[in-house]
């Protein structure tokens, strides 16, 4: 696999990897994106209860979705060895944990409304984004699987049909989101409870075909991934969760920035809030090509690492960053120059507010544009360190960054600073930036030690 270690070889192998994982990682966001755009239209008040609403769900996802992580490298690096036993293995282990942890997590969606008032956030904006998540929340067991089954099938290079089935996920979000919210063709006006209900069903059908594939399909069909599914493999699921969790907190610490963002942003207002929520989407939209590359970086340096091939994991980790930097920097140009009517295109511009929301949505993408660079760097540096199984060490170096020093920026600079809104956002460029020297250090400290054997 890592014969051609030009440039060239590199760039092709990982974009041939990364391009579907990148549009996949974009069609997921898309689905929050949709309910964001959506509920803009419908209200404001609506639209704010689902930015806090989807951010304690996709916290608590980035949580669990560790386990599912862990099988991408895991993978990778049992057929780089040629143990596709193992392949299995792990697969299945990841799927248990999966299951386990969206079921002990539920009753935080069910009671998150008492959670979101002892956050002060304000009454009418925590009761419905409670209604959100009691139904949301039902659908993080169908959202878990469909991860592991996207790494398992991204491991083994299936990364098409993963890029197919997110996208008509997209397609039947967008479509149930238009009935439900608003009422159409028959169908009761439900708001924010629709959209949560699209969301359920969206994941459903992803989930659906995703499993038939990895089931049906051919040459996947010696894996015998669903044989015996309720046969439990302690070694195989300890070695899931031991490299999983570490990656799960390393999420939870950086996602959990951004709702901690959110929840103080929350404290300036209905308008900064809804605001920071079409910021945060749109700059998580494109945070998503990154994710895309790293989890290439992931599977090829486990394949490279698997093979004892440590002059093509080295290449191949600089081309990925260098693929990154470029789209970074292609990001941060577009957010200086047009960041108005990016923001205009998730409001109803008959809505009162609208101008308001735009001007300080506008400002917060100007700050979005500092972080842009960090952001790829940390993420491109965490997927290098886990295709080696390395997490414990990244997790400490990271939730040292975003939560010791990002979080207190973030504070300091907007309420006793009086920066407001943009000071939250300038100490997220902060944390995020330490995060990626300190991560591109660790790498690049291990990269020339790595044995071959």
């Amino acid at each position: 696999m890592f014969h051609n270690p030009t440039f060239t070889g590199h760039a092709r192998a990982i974009l041939a990897l990364g391009l579907p994982l990148v549009g996949s990682h974009v069609a997921q966001m898309s689905l929050h994106v949709t309910d964001t755009v959506m509920l803009g239209w419908y209200g404001v008040t609506e639209l704010a209860s689902v930015v806090l609403g989807a951010s304690l769900f996709f916290v608590t996802f980035i949580l669990g979705s560790g386990f599912a992580q862990a099988v991408m490298p895991m993978v990778a690096e049992a057929l780089g060895r040629g143990d596709e036993t193992q392949v299995r293995r792990d697969t299945r282990m990841g799927l248990w944990l999966s299951i386990a942890f969206g079921a002990l997590v539920y009753p935080l969606f069910w009671f998150s409304g008492t959670i979101l008032l002892a956050l002060r956030q304000q009454p009418e904006v925590a009761a419905l984004a409670q209604d959100y998540l009691r139904i949301a929340g039902l659908g993080m067991v169908p959202a878990l699987l469909i991860m592991v089954l996207k790494s398992y099938l991204s491991a083994l290079e299936r990364t098409q049909i993963v890029l197919w089935a997110t996208l008509a996920a997209v397609v039947v979000n967008a479509g149930l989101n238009w009935v439900l919210i608003f009422g159409k063709l028959g169908a009761p006006e439900l708001g924010v409870e629709g959209a949560a209900l699209a969301s359920v069903g969206a994941q459903l059908m992803s989930l659906a075909a995703l499993g038939l594939y990895a089931a049906l399909l051919p040459p996947l069909r010696r894996f015998n991934l669903f044989q015996r599914f309720w046969r439990p493999d302690w070694h195989a699921l300890a070695r899931v969760f031991a490299l999983g969790w570490p990656i799960g907190l390393t999420g939870l610490a950086e996602g959990s920035i951004f709702q901690a963002a959110a929840l103080m942003m929350g404290w300036l207002g209905t308008v900064p809030l809804a605001a920071h929520g079409i910021a945060l989407e749109v700059t998580a939209l494109a945070f998503m090509v990154h994710v895309g590359i790293s989890n290439a970086a992931t599977i090829r340096t486990g394949r490279a690492d698997g093979a004892g091939d440590t002059e093509g994991l080295r290449d191949g980790a600089k081309v990925a960053i260098l693929l990154s930097l470029a789209f970074g920097l292609l990001m941060v140009a577009i957010f200086l120059l047009a960041p108005g009517p990016i923001i205009a295109l998730f409001l109803d511009r008959a809505n009162p507010q609208f101008d308001e929301i735009v001007a300080f949505g506008s400002v917060l993408l100007a700050f979005a544009a500092l972080f842009q660079i960090a952001d790829a760097m940390q993420v491109i540096a965490l997927g290098l360190l886990r295709g080696l199984r390395d997490t414990q060490v990244p997790m400490w170096l990271a939730s040292f960054s975003y939560w010791m020093v990002g979080i207190p920026a973030s504070y300091l600079l907007a309420f006793p600073m009086g920066l407001g809104g943009p000071g939250l956002w300038l100490g997220l460029v902060v944390g995020l930036t330490l995060a990626a020297i300190l991560l591109m250090t660790r790498f690049w400290l291990r990269a020339p030690r790595l044995s071959l054997a």
